[in-house]
């Protein structure tokens, strides 16, 4: 690909990994390069950063509805997901019943296999509509008088359904249980308050948020047991041992600040260009499907599969493959996915469509466009006729 045209590209995989802040990189780059030491040493640079971190701590925890002594500072989501399931499950359960839904995100569904496998916890699948919602009354028939766990995610990463986390979380304190939600696609987009949602955990990540890699946080409501995956010097109350990331901390605290300020503005801009995109792909593509909710959906999030259909002219359009369609896409400059960047590589057809009902073949077409609110409802139409165009033809070259 040439300079040229590489400038060219619209990113549209921010679902996967936005990028960082200008802001964000400024504010982490003294503590990379200058402000370097480790802050549990006790020397004055020591004491300087881990003043930095109880401040940049501060700053996280107002922007997510929670004190200063309820961020654990994580690598990332996957790790806030496993410290959540695991850490509470495992901290004096009141029974070794885990509920769930099978369109979680597999750093979700894994850890509760593993607590299953290993721990003698069972683990309850609560069903979905076709859109993937779960309503307070699914919720209700699953859980019971030793659930000791209720996992949710706030949002899906491959079909951008939101959920009611407020609600689900009243069905799980009726009996007793906690509830975990996986705020990691929804803290860009939406307003997301440990107190308002009502949840006992909530995981996020840096690189959703426009911070780097690496960092992420856990909330955790204070007086809730808690069990540590890491151990060692009792860093963070405890909670998580290894030497603390002065600069991911800073990055992170600014980067949900940052997002703060302009959420709501950004939210309207990515929601219009969103149902551009979903109008016109759904116009121009024959036997295209929106998968996951029209309503209750990530402001900058459209995804689809793509059915076999009979045209107008009487032929056939078959169903073409999701990868193939994106491999054309790239060369028209639009980067885009099938869903789920942490199942890349994966021969394996998406455990979230199939728990949406849709069969494998269908599933197979899928196509994720998740982008920022730089995407205007232009241009989210001009990629909507590139999608169109694509997909016709891909099936032309199919049926040659």
């Amino acid at each position: 690909m040439t300079e040229e045209s590489r400038f060219a590209e619209m990113y549209l995989d921010v679902a996967a990994s936005a990028p960082i802040r200008p802001e964000v990189l400024a504010a982490m780059w003294p503590y990379l390069t200058v402000h370097v030491g480790n802050p549990a040493s006790t020397h004055d640079r020591g004491r300087e950063l881990a003043q930095t971190i109880a401040h940049a701590r501060t700053q996280i925890g107002r922007s997510l509805g929670a004190r200063a002594n309820e961020v654990i500072v994580t690598a990332g989501g996957t790790e806030s997901d496993n410290a959540a399931i695991k850490g509470i499950a495992l901290a004096r359960p009141r029974g070794r019943h885990i509920v769930t839904a099978a369109t979680e995100h597999e750093a979700v569904l894994a850890s509760c296999d593993y607590l299953a496998r290993l721990h003698g916890f069972a683990v309850s699948f609560v069903p979905t509509d076709r859109h993937g919602v779960v309503t307070p009354e699914a919720l209700r028939e699953v859980v019971r008088a030793d659930t000791t766990l209720v996992t949710i995610a706030h949002a899906n990463n491959e079909i951008g359904t939101v959920q009611d986390i407020a609600a689900l979380a009243k069905v799980a304190h009726e009996v007793g249980a906690r509830i975990h939600t996986d705020a990691v696609q929804s803290a860009p987009w939406l307003p997301v308050d440990l107190r308002e949602l009502g949840v006992d955990a909530l995981s996020i990540s840096g690189h959703k948020v426009g911070a780097p890699t690496g960092v992420g946080a856990l909330l955790l409501r204070n007086g809730v047991p808690f069990e540590p995956l890491m151990h060692g010097g009792g860093h963070q109350q405890g909670r998580r041992s290894g030497t603390e990331d002065t600069a991911g901390t800073v990055a992170l605290a600014t980067a949900l600040a940052l997002n703060a300020a302009d959420r709501e503005q950004r939210s309207a801009a990515a929601a219009s260009a969103r149902d551009a995109l979903i109008d016109i792909v759904l116009r121009r593509v024959p036997g295209a499907l929106l998968t996951g909710s029209r309503t209750a959906r990530l402001p900058g999030h459209a995804s689809f599969c793509i059915a076999s259909t009979t045209l107008p002219d009487g032929r056939t359009a078959p169903a073409p493959n999701g990868e193939t369609v994106l491999i054309e896409l790239e060369q028209r400059g639009v980067i885009a996915s099938a869903g789920s960047a942490c199942a890349a590589g994966s021969s394996d057809v998406s455990h979230v469509l199939r728990a949406i009902g849709l069969g494998d073949d269908l599933a197979r077409t899928s196509l994720r466009f998740s982008f920022g609110a730089e995407i205007t409802r232009e241009s989210a139409a001009g990629v909507g006729e590139a999608i169109a165009e694509t997909v016709a033809l891909v099936r032309e070259a199919h049926q040659k």
